[in-house]
């Protein structure tokens, strides 16, 4: 167990730079919120007519897109954060800009005690006949279902629960040209499973109508492309219409270092259906994990075709900064596909995703408000009546807790803590870079035992470091915390201690830089003071933590008892 360091700064230093009013109430305030971050690999630069991936930086897993008119949309996993599944509008595949969630009323779906990575699954967005719909499943929190809206920016309706698809995830729409409507969806094999990872993909007819599954389930694919070689986890299926051929595309291998896409053919919506020989048609696998700037475990696409007769596919991707560790979560990439003899392609064998690439030919190249992609800096003023669409609670919320107030973020003190697999008084925005910081000022007076306030980096409930002004013990000071695994104190352990007056505002920063995070605090415009340096920042990793969560940063706040 690591014992409580008390830092070498004195009180008195302290002090002399906490001149000014203090804090009553028993609120924590933050006056603003600054994100930034640039990787090595934004030194290749982007010329005219280029792009970067990936085009969503960060947590935004299993992206799934469709097209309406000359307007793209584009949503992705969320789990268990709150609200969920974000609704991104593009009108060049590259620049995307979110317009609203799909899951934005507390009673639409309810997380309760899940772990972080429970909840709301890969997503799937079609559009037909003015309608958009939305595809999705709530892990241990209710199943398949689907939300509709006019307006991909919302309201979505409340969902409309699917019990046909018991057991299964990933469930998408594909409405033919005669108008039926058939949904896809992962699930177990059609007997007892034969080894770890045997599922199937299944296909019934829908009424678009009443919203309702109809008639037989059939079975399209049993474990994957071939089954002699015990293919695991095919998932996230996608039907085509190309040509009057029917494609199927699914995921392969899991979402690890083995991911890929495969493609089968069919003559009819129900199959059967005949994988081709050249799968898989995306992957990283078989690539040197020495090779610069890596980037690995990409699969899970959807597919879309332009105006013009040209495809694209969105999928998810990684970039680890050591071996398999990577904090920011899977993200969403964007690739041409080529076709050769009538099957598409992403990737060639042996061909790797590269940071740079010809833009698609559409227009309005304008870039969004929120940067999502490449090096970038994002503040955040609170002047508005509301957090801006791209924040995130841990499951649904509990009471009003959070608001924004005269320039302020307010979050109330609650006992409900980091680690309490609740839903704490945490505000938070994704880690989306390898090298990042995150930099807030709070106004806190902890009056009370276990009263903090301050920048949290959270992973899940077993893995965060917290920076804040605290009462421990007695003490008021200026402190990180830590988590490390489930062994540990839910609250945390002190890394380290600053004693402080909390008679002013404070600054905090944390530094992510790969497979190490550092944590600072200062008062007014002043020199940046370390708290600590080289923080173990893997135990923030996918592969330590688990899970399909990324990192996020920000305010939070903590009553004690």
């Amino acid at each position: 167990m690591l014992s409580r360091l008390l830092a070498t700064a004195s009180a008195a230093a302290l002090l002399a730079g906490c001149q000014g009013a203090g804090q009553n109430e028993r609120d924590a305030r933050f006056a603003w919120f600054e994100y930034s971050g640039s990787d090595p690999v934004h030194e290749i630069e982007a010329g005219p007519g280029e792009f970067r991936n990936p085009v969503l930086s960060g947590f935004y897993p299993d992206p799934s897109n469709t097209r309406a008119g000359e307007d793209y949309y584009l949503v992705t996993s969320t789990f268990a954060y709150y609200p969920g599944l974000p609704v991104f509008h593009s009108r060049d595949l590259v620049n995307w800009t979110q317009i609203g969630n799909a899951i934005d009323r507390p009673d639409m779906v309810d997380f309760g005690n899940l772990g972080l990575s429970r909840g709301l699954f890969a997503p799937a967005i079609e559009y037909h006949d003015g309608v958009f719909y939305i595809l999705n499943t709530c892990v241990d929190c209710g199943g398949n279902f689907l939300v509709t809206a006019e307006d991909p920016a919302g309201p979505w309706s409340d969902p409309v629960w699917l019990p046909d698809l018991e057991g299964g995830i990933d469930p998408s729409l594909f409405v033919d040209d005669d108008g039926r409507a058939y949904i896809l969806n992962n699930g177990p094999p059609d007997r007892t499973p034969e080894y770890e990872g045997h599922r199937a993909i299944w296909i019934q007819e829908f009424d678009l109508e009443n919203l309702e599954t109809f008639g037989p389930r059939t079975v399209l694919v049993d474990g994957g492309i071939d089954f002699s070689q015990q293919p695991v986890w095919i998932e996230g299926p996608h039907i085509y219409k190309v040509d009057g051929r029917y494609l199927l595309s699914a995921a392969e291998g899991g979402t690890a270092i083995n991911h890929s896409q495969v493609v089968l053919e069919s003559d009819a919506p129900m199959g059967p259906y005949e994988a081709w020989e050249n799968n898989p048609i995306l992957t990283q696998r078989d690539l040197p994990p020495d090779r610069a700037h890596p980037v690995t475990s990409a699969g899970h696409a959807d597919l879309v075709q332009t105006p013009d007769g040209d495809w694209w596919a969105t999928f998810l991707a990684v970039r680890p900064y050591q071996g398999d560790m990577y904090n920011t979560g899977r993200e969403t990439f964007l690739m041409p596909v080529r076709w050769e003899n009538g099957w598409p392609r992403i990737t060639a064998p042996d061909e790797e995703i590269p940071p740079v690439m010809a833009r698609p030919g559409l227009p309005d190249r304008s870039s969004p408000a929120v940067p999502m992609s490449g090096a970038f800096t994002v503040r955040e003023e609170f002047d508005g009546d509301a957090l801006p669409l791209h924040w995130l609670t841990v499951r649904n919320p509990q009471d009003d807790w959070m608001r924004v107030e005269n320039g302020d973020l307010v979050l109330e003190p609650r006992s409900d803590g980091l680690g309490d697999f609740a839903n704490p008084s945490y505000a938070g925005r994704r880690q989306q870079h390898i090298f990042a910081q995150a930099s807030t000022e709070v106004r806190f007076a902890p009056s009370r035992d276990g009263d903090r306030a301050g920048l949290a980096v959270f992973q899940n409930d077993e893995y965060w470091y917290l920076a804040s002004v605290s009462r421990l013990d007695g003490e008021t000071a200026i402190r990180v915390e830590r988590r490390a695994g489930p062994g540990d104190p839910a609250d945390g352990e002190t890394l380290v201690a600053v004693p402080f007056s909390a008679e002013s505002p404070v600054q905090l920063m944390a530094r992510a830089r790969g497979a190490e995070y550092d944590f600072f605090y200062r008062f007014d415009e002043g020199d940046w003071v370390p708290l600590l340096e080289n923080a173990d920042g893997t135990i923030l990793s996918t592969q330590v933590a688990g899970g399909f969560v990324g990192v996020t940063m920000g305010p939070y706040a903590h009553a004690g008892e």
